[in-house]
C-alpha cells in the first residue's frame, strides 16, 4: 500500500468521524455481506485461494463497498491504487497503469479500484481492458447504478459483477453495538427511538454512524419526535434518470396488474417521496389502462386521462391525490390484455399479407369509373338489416378470416364476449357464409 494511505489499524482517534473509527479491520468484521464474504462465498474463496478477478462491487450507498475493496488488496498482498472517476481522467489512469507495470516487474501485483466507475465514459472504460486481460491490475470497480445499463460489454465481459444488499436491520443493529461499544457509553435512546434511528438510516451504515455521532451528544433520553427534530432524515434511495426509476415505475404497474391497490400506493408514494415527475406517472398510468384493463373496463382510460388533467391544474401536492384515485381504480379494475394482443395479431398479419386491397363491396365509389370496377358494388348497411348485422366480409379477397381480439369473461368484456358469439352464429348462417369457427375458438388459440 501507499506510504501516504491510511493503515486501516491505525489507533482510534476521537476526532475522526466515527464510521472511519469503525471500519472494519477484517472481511470477517464486514456485516450484511455474508453471501459474498463468508469462507464458502465466492469472494471468500478467492481471498481464501489469494487470487482475486477483477470485479465490479454493485450495491447501495453505505454498504461497504470501498472497505471490502481495501480489505481485499491488504489481504491478498496486492499494493491498493484508489481513484474516483469522479475527479479521475485518462492521465490519471495513465500514472496508474505506469506504477502497476513497474510493481509487476518485481513481482507485486496492484489492485486499481475505481469509485463510482459507471461515471467513466466509454472511452475511459475500454482503456482498462489491455491492463485487465495482460493482469498488470486486478480491477475492483464500485457502483450504485445498474452495470448492465452503465458499462460496456467489453468490460463486463472482463469482471465478475457481485451485488451487495442494502444493510438489513440486524446488520444495522450490529453497528449500533460496535458504536457503544467504541463510546463507552449505551446511545440515550428509548426502545422506540432507537428503532427509528435504524429505519432513518434505510440500510445506509455509513449514514447511520454519521448519525449515532450527533445523537450521542443529546440528553437522554431520547424520544422518537427528539430524534427526529435534532437528526436529518436521509432521503429515500431513488435516482429518477436511472435503475432506481425503472424498478420503482415496474413495482407500481406490476402491483396494479395484480390487484393490490395497497402495494400500488405504496409504490406510487415511494415515487412521489422520492422526487419522480407525477406527469411521468400519470403517462404511464394511462397506458396501464390501455394495455392491462382495456374493454374489460374502458371507463379506465377515463380516469386515467382525468388524473392527468387534474394534476396538470393543480399541481404538487392537491394533484397527486388525483393520480393516486386512477391508481386505486385501475388496481381494482378487472384486466383484461385482449386488445393488446389482438392489435400485436393484427399487425402481424398485416405485415405477413402485404398490400392487399379491401373486398369492393366495401369501397367507396365517388367517380363513375370506381362504380364501373364494382366499387361497392352489393354492400349491404348493417343498420337497416332485420339483425343490424349483414354477416358481410371485410377482409381481403383471398385472405381467410383471422380472429384477433379475443375478450375474456371479466368485467365489461364479459358481454362483448357473448355479443360476438351472437354476430358470429349469425356470420355462420349467412348464405355462402364459410365461418369456420367462433370468437374465442380460432388457431389463435382459445379466450382466456
Amino acid at each position: 500500500m501507499n506510504d501516504d494511505t491510511p493503515s486501516l489499524f491505525e489507533v482510534d482517534d476521537a476526532s475522526r468521524p466515527l464510521a472511519d473509527r469503525l471500519r472494519p479491520r477484517s472481511l470477517a468484521d464486514v456485516v450484511g455481506q455474508d453471501h459474498l464474504l463468508a469462507p464458502d462465498a465466492p469472494i471468500g474463496r478467492m481471498v481464501d485461494a489469494h487470487r482475486l478477478v477483477s470485479m465490479v462491487l454493485w450495491g447501495p450507498p453505505g454498504c461497504g463497498k470501498t472497505t471490502i475493496a481495501r480489505l481485499l488488496a491488504e489481504q491478498t498482498d496486492l499494493a491498493f491504487e484508489p481513484l474516483s472517476a469522479t475527479f479521475s481522467g485518462v492521465a490519471d489512469l495513465r500514472k496508474v497503469f505506469s506504477a502497476a507495470q513497474r510493481r509487476r516487474e518485481i513481482g507485486q501485483g496492484t489492485m486499481l479500484f475505481v469509485d463510482e466507475i459507471h461515471r467513466f465514459n466509454r472511452a475511459q472504460q475500454d482503456s482498462f481492458l489491455p491492463y485487465v486481460e495482460d493482469g498488470t491490475v486486478v480491477l475492483v470497480g464500485a457502483t450504485t447504478e445498474n452495470p448492465s445499463f452503465e458499462l460496456n460489454g467489453a468490460l463486463l465481459s472482463r469482471t465478475q459483477v457481485f451485488v451487495l444488499k442494502r444493510l438489513d436491520d440486524g446488520a444495522l443493529e450490529t453497528l449500533i453495538a460496535r458504536a457503544e461499544d467504541l463510546l463507552g457509553a449505551p446511545l440515550p435512546l428509548t426502545d422506540e427511538a432507537r428503532q427509528a434511528l435504524v429505519a432513518m438510516a434505510d440500510g445506509d451504515g455509513r449514514y447511520l454512524l454519521n448519525m449515532i455521532q450527533q445523537v450521542q451528544a443529546l440528553p437522554a433520553p431520547v424520544d422518537s419526535a427528539a430524534l427526529a427534530a435534532a437528526v436529518q432524515k436521509r432521503a429515500p434511495l431513488y435516482d429518477k434518470g436511472q435503475e432506481g426509476h425503472y424498478n420503482l415505475i415496474s413495482a407500481l404497474h406490476k402491483a396494479m396488474r395484480g390487484s393490490d391497490p395497497d402495494a400500488a400506493l405504496y409504490w406510487l408514494a415511494r415515487m412521489l417521496d422520492g422526487g419522480e415527475d407525477p406527469l411521468f406517472i400519470a403517462r404511464r398510468i394511462t397506458r396501464f389502462a390501455n394495455e392491462d384493463v382495456g374493454m374489460a373496463d374502458p371507463q379506465a382510460v377515463q380516469q386515467a386521462l382525468a388524473a392527468w388533467d387534474v394534476y396538470e391544474r393543480l399541481g404538487s401536492p392537491e394533484g397527486e391525490l388525483a393520480i393516486a384515485q386512477a391508481v386505486v381504480y385501475l388496481a381494482t379494475a378487472p384486466k383484461s390484455i385482449g386488445v393488446y394482443r389482438g392489435f400485436n395479431k393484427a399487425r402481424a398479419a398485416a405485415k405477413r399479407t402485404g398490400s392487399l386491397m379491401p373486398p369492393a363491396h366495401i369501397l367507396n365509389a365517388p367517380t363513375r369509373l370506381m362504380k364501373d370496377l364494382g366499387y361497392g358494388d352489393g354492400y349491404q348497411y348493417d343498420p337497416d338489416t332485420e339483425t343490424g348485422f349483414s354477416g358481410a366480409n371485410y377482409f381481403p379477397d383471398g385472405m381467410p378470416r383471422e380472429t384477433f381480439y379475443q375478450p375474456t369473461a371479466r368485467g365489461y368484456e364479459r358481454a362483448i364476449a357473448e355479443r360476438l358469439a351472437h354476430w358470429a352464429r349469425l356470420r355462420a348462417a349467412s348464405p355462402g357464409s364459410s365461418e369456420p369457427d367462433s370468437p374465442g375458438t380460432s388457431s389463435n388459440g382459445p379466450a382466456t
